[in-house]
C-alpha cells in the first residue's frame, strides 16, 4: 500500500470575495414595512445590505469568489483538487454547488461537495480542507463561503429582512512546512435547533432572535479562548477578530470577553449584512483589500448560526 505525501500543516494562500452590485438601504426597507435606519441600526447595526437578482444564483457568486481567490493564489485551475462550498440556501439540494462551481471554473475532476453549517459553514470547510491537506486527501482546497438568503426571507417581515443579504467569500487551501490554520473548536447545541429554522421549501426563514442573542453572547466567548488556546495563541497577539457577521452588538460583546485587545474586529455587517456562510470570508477578504491586515499576521475565525452549530480557529493571514 501506497501511502499519500502528508503535509506538516495547512494554510490559507489567498482570498477572494464578491458581493452583488444592488444595495439596500434601511430607507428601502422602510418603504415596504414598519421600519426605519435608526430601529435597525440600534438593534442589528446594519446600514446596508447587497442583494442579488433573480437570475444571480448562489452558485454565480461562488464562481465569482472563488475565481477570485484561485486567481490572487497563483495557482491554475489544475492545481486544486478538492472543492468545498459552504451554504445552507441552494434552491435545489442536487446537484450541489461544488461541482458546478469546479466546472466553471475550468476544475478538472476535483473532490467537490458541500457542507451546511449554517453560518459556521466556511469554518467547518475550512477545518475539514486543513485536515484533507494535512492528512494527504488533497494538495490544495478551494473553499467557498456563499448564500442567497433574500431568496429565503419574507420581505414583508422586519425581524428577519432588516438582517440578511448575499454575498460569497472564498480561500485557497495548501500545504505548508510551518502550520497557519489551528485546530478547531467546533460543535453544536442541537436543543436549539428551532431557534432559526426552515420549515419546509415554500417556507420563510424564522429566528427567534432573542434565543440567539443570549446564546450567542454567552455561550461563544468560551469557544474563542479555546481556539486560541489550541493554537497556542493568547488573544492579545491576534490581529483580528473576524467573528460570523450576524448582529453588531453580539460581535461586540463577545470580542469584549475575548480580550483580544490590539485585534482589528470585523464589523462587516454594516455595510454588507448577515450573509451567513459568506460572511466571514467576505469579511476578512474585505479586510485584507483595504490594508487593514497584512500577510503573516493572525486572525480569529468564530462562525456561528443555525443548528445550533459553531466552530472557530486560529488562521495566519494570506
Amino acid at each position: 500500500m501506497r501511502i499519500p505525501d502528508v503535509a506538516p500543516g495547512a494554510r490559507m494562500l489567498a482570498l477572494g470575495h464578491y458581493q452583488p452590485a444592488t444595495v439596500v438601504t434601511n430607507d428601502d426597507l422602510a418603504k415596504n414595512m414598519d421600519t426605519n435606519d435608526e430601529w435597525i441600526q440600534s438593534r442589528v447595526g446594519i446600514k446596508e445590505r447587497r442583494v442579488a437578482p433573480s437570475g444571480e444564483s448562489v452558485e454565480d457568486m461562488a464562481a465569482q469568489a472563488g475565481g477570485k481567490a484561485l486567481a490572487a493564489s497563483g495557482l491554475s485551475a489544475d492545481d486544486i483538487d478538492l472543492v468545498i462550498v459552504a451554504t445552507c440556501t441552494l434552491e435545489t439540494q442536487i446537484p450541489n454547488a461544488s461541482a458546478i462551481v469546479a466546472h466553471r471554473l475550468g476544475i478538472n475532476s476535483p473532490g467537490a461537495f458541500d457542507v451546511n453549517a449554517a453560518c459556521a459553514g466556511f469554518c467547518y470547510a475550512l477545518a475539514t480542507a486543513s485536515a484533507a491537506v494535512r492528512g494527504g486527501a488533497a494538495r490544495n482546497v478551494l473553499v467557498i463561503g456563499a448564500e442567497k438568503l433574500s431568496q429565503w426571507v419574507d420581505w414583508t417581515d422586519r425581524s428577519t429582512a432588516v438582517i440578511f443579504a448575499d454575498g460569497a467569500g472564498a480561500a485557497v487551501v495548501g500545504p505548508t512546512d510551518t502550520p497557519g490554520i489551528g485546530p478547531v473548536v467546533w460543535g453544536s447545541a442541537g436543543d436549539k435547533s428551532d431557534a432559526i429554522i426552515i420549515q419546509d421549501r415554500d417556507d420563510f426563514l424564522h429566528q427567534e432572535g432573542q434565543t440567539v442573542f443570549r446564546w450567542a453572547t454567552t455561550a461563544l466567548h468560551p469557544v474563542a479562548k479555546e481556539a486560541c488556546e489550541r493554537a497556542g495563541v493568547d488573544p492579545s497577539e491576534l490581529a483580528a477578530f473576524v467573528p460570523h457577521q450576524a448582529n453588531l452588538r453580539i460581535i461586540e460583546a463577545i470580542a469584549r470577553k475575548l480580550g483580544a485587545d490590539k485585534a482589528v474586529i470585523a464589523r462587516d455587517i454594516v455595510t454588507a449584512g448577515n450573509t451567513s456562510a459568506a460572511s466571514i470570508p467576505l469579511a476578512l477578504s474585505r479586510m485584507v483589500e483595504r490594508g487593514e491586515v497584512r500577510s503573516g499576521e493572525l486572525a480569529l475565525a468564530l462562525g456561528f448560526g443555525a443548528g445550533l452549530t459553531y466552530a472557530g480557529q486560529v488562521i495566519e493571514i494570506p
